[in-house]
């Protein structure tokens, strides 16, 4: 069978949705309009718990414009039904409910809602609306013994071998405590819902990374079936994890726009975007490590205690990185959620997976330190053959490519082995690495194909892009698939009436709707090829269907130019207006025959002014085996996205809230510091050649929009240590932790 050709995957081209986003062309949630709307402004409470024991809303609703303020005490009872498809993993308890009942479960809750005419309106009456409370003391403080559960969930464990025993008799022993404050996602696109009932029907126009799950979640809350919600979201400005499931602020919209009767549209503000959805939560990290004195890891402990809700229990993936990254025979872990008045966490980018690596890599690199060793001989010394947690091979795995190759562009040899070393004027300059890993995540999907007369295909599934390039790299995948120059094919997401697709989150885009497209593509190019070959008045007929390949919209037998056919006189000749196919995709079922996962090494060179303690990162490097690469372009951007926001979590980025009554005293991008321009230096992103990972998916992706984020923060940590001789065990790395 001869090879289809490939001109678009791999090639580093430009976002096809390029054009539309920087002519503001492009309508993200808060930008759709609908006739005669209304405007919806959030009413949020000003304890952490407690009470609602009056709302006064007279002085708003006397304001002109003002349609209604709703509250609990005159808000419709709502189903809330079961939703198990809420998110991939919902967290165990029970989502709020907005508007249904009295009681206050964290600071900035939606405790109203004003609808008016015009966004003015509704702004000016929010700020009249009185609300009463009988307040109780919050516990919002991790290091605080937090608040018992009603029906306390056990720790999530691990163990394999005899871990206290090993560790006892362990030559080298640590025992670092590893802190990590929370963060908040600050995409620029901020949440948004415009939600229009048309009888039962409800149409939502929302910023979502999964518009069936909002459209199941939706339907829950308000007890119609799923086809009766209807959910577009062709563009999401950002998102890194927090718009993967549905916030209280949609259902409110909705709510909104069946009591009054008209459309209603709700936005956050900056301010709101800080309690109304998730965040990554801040964790205490304890990591006690032994090891021989030539460097090799015998026994490791975790003990993990992270915040959550106290009406749902957040967990990630956070134990996974501490059972398999290193050959350890010895391995216990213990993982704890503590319940707070505070809003649900939720999952941020590499979740689970960065904020094990920066504890497990600082431990790392401590040990090196202690023992004399190069940080990356090291790692090497603890290679495993296999995943140690399951005993499985791996589908790939090609860590020590990726230390070399790091190491040789980076310069890695040039390195004084001793902390403290090597100055520039003022400023200690230091070189730290670590390494990374995310699993590689495979959901079923579908994907409808379509090829019109005209030559032109058309590509939908319900899948989103809240950056990466979902858009771009599937067309790249269907032009290939299709054989046609990419100007003819157009790739439409974000309407959960189109075919079924995942969550647009884990990394596992790619390869869930990425395969379903290249089956449905490869489905309509074989009907088509078949109609040619039993076609007598097709130059192919009669051909070997199996050595038919199509380019540029031309079906040809290599080697026999003269007989080939083109889509478009194939489908006038037999007179159809269009082919079409249904593709689909489902991860192989039964035990796991490898252990899959992307994996990744960060290098960080940092100086650290001697005398005031600032920290500047002057270059990085990502050297990255995630598998087939279908959009280099995109890839790059992906990695040096995840380098800027790595360096947030390392250095600046620290939700701080006030633990007297549960406020976040710097809920705004003025006070919550985020990488800009100035902080920002150069970076280079690598990925190693020939990675097709078919093991994992029939396009051998394996994801790469959580590894890159993973090893940046221990790798800058590990860097300040480099310069400095200190090392700072909490993030983010603040100047007064280095004076």
């Amino acid at each position: 069978m001869s090879p289809q050709p490939q001109a678009a995957v791999g090639a580093p081209l430009s976002r096809v949705d390029g054009r539309l986003k920087v002519t503001g062309r492009a309508e993200y949630a808060a930008d759709h309009d609908v006739r005669g709307a209304a405007h919806a402004v959030l009413v949020g409470s000003s304890i952490a718990l407690g009470r609602v024991t009056a709302v006064d809303t007279r002085a708003a609703l006397a304001q002109p414009g003002v349609l209604a303020v709703i509250g609990h005490l005159n808000a419709p009872k709502l189903a809330y039904r079961d939703n198990p498809r809420a998110i991939t993993d919902p967290p165990v308890g029970e989502r709020l409910h907005v508007f249904q009942d009295d009681r206050v479960r964290f600071f900035g809750q939606p405790v109203a809602v004003v609808v008016a005419r015009t966004l003015e309106a509704a702004r000016h009456a929010a700020d009249l609306v009185r609300v009463s409370y009988r307040a109780e003391r919050p516990a919002t403080d991790l290091a605080a013994p937090g608040r018992p559960a009603n029906d306390p969930l056990p720790p999530q464990d691990y163990v394999r071998g005899t871990p206290d025993e090993a560790l006892a008799a362990a030559p080298v022993r640590l025992e670092p405590t590893y802190r990590l404050a929370r963060m908040h996602h600050n995409a620029m696109e901020p949440h948004a819902t415009l939600a229009r009932w048309d009888g039962d029907e409800l149409t939502v126009w929302d910023k979502t990374q999964w518009v069936q799950g909002t459209q199941h979640e939706l339907a829950a809350v308000f007890g119609i079936p799923p086809e009766s919600v209807r959910v577009v979201s062709p563009f999401v400005g950002g998102a890194f994890g927090n718009a993967a499931r549905v916030w209280p602020h949609s259902a409110v919209a909705a709510l909104a726009a069946r009591v009054t009767g008209r459309p209603v549209k709700l936005v956050l503000t900056r301010e709101q975007l800080y309690h109304g959805v998730g965040y990554r939560p801040a964790y205490t990290y304890t990591l006690r490590l032994g090891s021989s004195r030539g460097g090799r890891l015998t026994a490791m402990v975790h003990e993990l205690r992270a915040e959550t809700s106290t009406y749902e229990n957040f967990l990630e993936s956070a134990l996974s990185p501490g059972q398999m990254l290193y050959a350890t025979p010895h391995v216990r872990q213990t993982y704890r959620t503590v319940p707070l008045d505070v809003n649900t966490p939720t999952y941020m980018r590499g979740p689970g997976y960065a904020t094990a690596a920066f504890a497990v890599e600082s431990a790392l690199d401590e040990l090196a330190h202690e023992l004399g060793v190069d940080p990356i001989e090291l790692r090497l010394r603890n290679e495993p053959a296999e995943d140690p947690s399951s005993g499985l091979p791996f589908s790939t795995r090609r860590l020590r490519e990726c230390l070399r190759v790091g190491a040789d562009a980076f310069g890695w040899d040039r390195r004084a082995p001793k902390p403290r070393a090597t100055r520039d004027g003022d400023w200690l300059v230091g070189t730290g690495m670590a390494a990374g890993c995310y699993h590689t995540l495979r959901f079923g999907a579908q994907a409808r194909v379509r090829l019109d007369a005209d030559g032109t295909a058309l590509v939908e599934c319900a899948s989103s892009d809240m950056g990466p390039g979902t858009y771009t790299s599937m067309t790249q995948l269907a032009a290939d698939a299709l054989g046609l120059p990419l100007r003819k094919v157009t790739f439409r997401l974000g309407d959960s009436r189109m075919p079924t697709a995942p969550p647009h989150s884990g990394s596992l885009t790619m390869a869930s709707v990425g395969s379903a497209v290249q089956d449905g593509c490869d489905g309509l190019r074989r009907q088509a090829v078949e109609l040619a070959v039993a076609d007598e008045g097709s130059p192919l007929y009669g051909a070997d269907a199996g050595e038919v390949v199509v380019r540029a919209g031309r079906l040809h037998v290599p080697g026999d130019p003269a007989r080939a056919d083109t889509y478009r006189r194939l489908l006038a000749r037999n007179d159809r207006a269009h082919l079409e196919v249904l593709g689909s995709f489902t991860p192989p079922s039964g035990p796991a025959r490898s252990s899959m996962y992307a994996f990744g090494a960060t290098f960080a060179e940092v100086a650290v002014d001697a005398r005031l303690g600032m920290v500047r990162v002057r270059r990085m490097l990502g050297v990255y085996d995630a598998g087939r690469i279908i959009s280099p372009k995109l890839a790059e951007s992906q990695a040096l996205g995840a380098m800027v926001g790595g360096i947030g979590q390392a250095l600046l980025e620290h939700t701080v809230t006030d633990h007297r009554d549960g406020r976040i005293v710097n809920a705004n991008l003025a006070d919550y510091l985020v990488p800009v321009n100035a902080d920002v230096p150069d970076l280079r992103a690598v990925y190693l050649d020939n990675g097709a990972d078919f093991d994992t998916d029939p396009i051998g992706v394996k994801g790469l929009g959580e590894v890159v984020a993973v090893g940046v923060a221990p790798a800058i940590a590990n860097a300040v240590f480099h310069a400095t001789g200190r090392r700072v065990r909490d993030l983010p790395i603040t100047v007064e932790a280095l004076l």
